[in-house]
């Protein structure tokens, strides 16, 4: 478990340390690609057809920089969010604020992300503000830590109820299939849901995802080309697997270094190679 973590530390490093990069040619394809929605190859190594942009204005929730352009998304995603954002309103627990999606075509960002690369991923931040926000706190949005500085519990300050209940929504939604989230937030989750539990199988820990959670929807059943991952493990995932990320490093272990990505799917590199051959 340590090794692989390990491993996945560096792959985590790869996205999050190359912002300073040349953009990546998916970052150039400002347009969805014409067609049947499509969500193609795996979701850290993927694309999508047909893309559809998530509105920008709506009554139940914000969406924070869009001047980045990272809102587009497979249309089951778009409607998870809309339910999502219902069900807030309707308990009247503040408005949803959403973050990145997936860009036009889908595919490899040049920093921050290693997945939301074929329009199924959503990351929604862990605050529901009362009151609207205006078009600059929008564009340069402050998170909220809720994670304590030792790593290992939240901040009892910075957490409230409805945190919990937001991601008890997202997770009992069914076309879900995971939801990351910061370990210390995952411990907080399991110390706080009493009997009804299933749906904490869903709630994965993961490293960073302090202020956010990573939501993560399952295979649209007419994207015969979309790579769904393996089911979580049975249970509520709070026992020997959560204790493990609070767990040093073995002595002498190191970081993997960050890998070179893996080809493209081959619809993925015939897309690529389409729209720029003119």
């Amino acid at each position: 478990m340590q090794r692989m973590k390990h491993y996945m530390a560096g792959l985590f490093a790869l996205a999050v340390s190359a912002q300073a990069m040349a953009l990546t040619p998916w970052q150039q394809i400002t347009q969805p690609v014409p067609g049947a929605a499509q969500a193609i190859g795996g979701f850290a190594n993927g694309c999508i057809v047909g893309a559809n942009p998530l509105p920008l204005q709506a009554n139940d929730y914000q969406v924070m920089r869009p001047d980045q352009h990272r809102y587009y998304g497979h249309p089951d995603l778009l409607a998870f969010i809309n339910r999502l954002a219902g069900e807030v309103n309707q308990r009247q627990m503040g408005t949803l604020l959403i973050g990145d999606m997936a860009m036009p075509a889908g595919g490899r960002f040049n920093g921050g992300h290693a997945s939301h690369q074929s329009g199924l991923d959503v990351d929604i931040w862990l605050q529901l503000p009362k009151q609207r926000w205006s078009q600059q706190q929008l564009l340069k949005p402050t998170p909220i830590d809720l994670v304590a500085v030792n790593g290992r519990n939240v901040i009892p300050s910075q957490w409230r109820p409805e945190t919990g209940e937001l991601i008890k929504l997202a997770a009992k939604d069914n076309e879900v299939t995971r939801i990351f989230v910061n370990p210390a937030i995952k411990q907080k989750l399991c110390d706080t849901a009493g009997s009804d539990r299933d749906w904490l199988r869903k709630v994965r820990p993961w490293f960073a995802h302090r202020a956010h959670m990573h939501v993560r929807l399952r295979c649209p059943a007419n994207s015969l080309e979309c790579e769904d991952q393996t089911p979580p493990p049975a249970g509520d995932g709070c026992g020997a697997e959560l204790a493990s990320w609070f767990q040093p490093p073995p002595p002498g272990s190191k970081p993997s270094r960050p890998s070179t990505p893996p080809p493209l799917p081959p619809s993925c590199q015939a897309l690529l190679d389409n729209h720029f051959a003119g």
